[in-house]
């Protein structure tokens, strides 16, 4: 209730000023269709024939460019397929098409950008186009209004099935506060995934979620088991009786522990695995904030931070990863910060424990590929939370503002990416950070 009259008094105060009012979002909802208006599919890369038969399978009205131009109706997306560009001249459907396309769009519309990772190019040429659509998505995000968002995915040569299904995320009501970011999709390793009940494509799976009493640790325990999951809930004993809440609202189990105990790791496991038979999603969740400037940072506030935000998840992956209890298919998925991207004064400590957690993603993924193990992070920007709420006013209303969706996101804006990264149809993601963040204008 205090966030709900919170966000009134904003909305009230804002058109006082002036300010433009926000769109609201649209968010998925089980049953609800893939996009709910025509969608302009239009290209000549390698991907547009696997697009054209998956998004028409999910029931989207596909419309090619001639037809698009005709219809009075909105568009709900556009989808552009330039992976097979090898120089700048073969960019140019950027300005011919999708401009026009922009104008037609309706509120919360996609624009998806597709091309090729410009670090499996041997050219300097081909390079070089394709590195160059980041900079335009990026910028289109900007120029968008009504809840539109545009992202990019980028694709290699055997990576059709992911970047099929990182379109389909892009498209959804699950990526609505995702805008101006960068999937790269690498060729999927191994056998493809076995195909899940897209209602549960979670189904069969053990999740681990750290901190999850409360905040966006409860709402990411509670799109898990929305979406199939059986969920270990995990939080310090003090949280106990809200984690208790948590745990049998999702029909999981509850562990009260701190995640910085030498032993945390080993807990986790033996109950994931005593309990429900394995382990095969551990979000790392849990963290903490002790914000001072670097001149007035004592040791405790230094080492607190460092320790639950950094040292517990090496720690915690250590005893996940040994001995193969987390096995083939497995998720790893850790939240970071635009903090840990951008910085944030007063957050030294804070800040460098987040950009440690995208070290990790990066290194570790790499150590577990050949597990077919998946790496990854979320970093949300300005999400609407208890201790958001705690912030003074206008510097909250400023960051709500601070990004091109104009508005903060939601816990479960964060949860929705998670659960996205844990899907088996993403096992092609892995070693990158996703902001969840409206595109916020700090960091990249």
């Amino acid at each position: 209730m205090p966030m709900i009259l919170d966000t009134i008094l904003s909305s009230a105060v804002a058109r006082r000023a002036g300010v433009p009012q926000a769109t609201t979002l649209r968010r998925y909802e089980p049953g609800q269709p893939l996009v709910d208006a025509p969608v302009l599919l239009v290209g000549a890369g390698a991907y547009l024939g696997t697009l054209r038969s998956r998004l028409q399978d999910n029931g989207v009205h596909l419309v090619d460019d001639e037809s698009s131009r005709d219809q009075t109706t909105r568009l709900g997306a556009v989808v552009l397929d330039l992976s097979d560009a090898s120089c700048l001249a073969d960019l140019d459907p950027l300005r011919t098409v999708l401009a026009p396309a922009v104008k037609r769009l309706s509120r919360n519309a996609r624009v998806v950008v597709i091309g090729t990772d410009p670090r499996s190019l041997d050219t300097v040429t081909d390079a070089v186009t394709h590195r160059a659509l980041e900079g335009f998505v990026r910028s289109l995000g900007k120029e968008l209004r009504g809840g539109s968002t545009a992202n990019l995915v980028l694709g290699r040569t055997g990576s059709s099935d992911g970047v099929g299904a990182a379109v389909e995320f892009l498209l959804s009501g699950r990526s609505a506060y995702v805008d101006g970011q960068v999937i790269r999709v690498d060729a999927t390793p191994g056998p493809a995934p076995a195909e899940t009940p897209s209602a549960t494509p979670l189904a069969g799976k053990v999740a681990v979620v750290t901190g999850a009493a409360r905040g966006i640790g409860a709402e990411i325990a509670t799109v898990l088991a929305r979406d199939g999951a059986t969920v270990v809930c995990v939080d310090v004993p003090a949280a106990g009786d809200a984690l208790a809440r948590v745990a049998n609202a999702v029909r999981g189990t509850a562990l009260q522990l701190d995640v910085t105990a030498a032993d945390a790791g080993q807990r986790i496991v033996a109950h994931a695995v005593d309990r429900h038979g394995s382990i095969d999603l551990v979000v790392h969740n849990a963290g903490i904030t002790r914000d001072k400037l670097l001149v007035n940072m004592d040791e405790a506030r230094w080492d607190a931070v460092l320790d639950v935000n950094l040292g517990s998840v090496l720690r915690m992956n250590e005893a996940v990863l040994a001995d193969g209890a987390m096995g083939q298919g497995g998720r790893i998925v850790c939240v970071s910060s635009i903090a840990g991207i951008a910085g944030n004064r007063g957050q030294t400590n804070y800040g460098m424990s987040k950009a440690g957690v995208i070290g990790l993603v990066d290194a570790l993924a790499t150590a577990v590929r050949g597990r077919g193990i998946t790496v990854n992070a979320v970093a949300p920007g300005f999400i609407e939370t208890e201790m958001t709420q705690r912030v003074p006013f206008a510097t909250r209303e400023i960051g709500r503002r601070m990004n091109s969706l104009q508005q903060g996101g939601r816990p479960r804006d964060v949860a929705e990416a998670i659960a996205w990264l844990a899907q088996p149809g993403s096992g092609a993601v892995t070693g990158q950070v996703l902001r969840v963040c409206g595109q916020s204008l700090l960091g990249a």
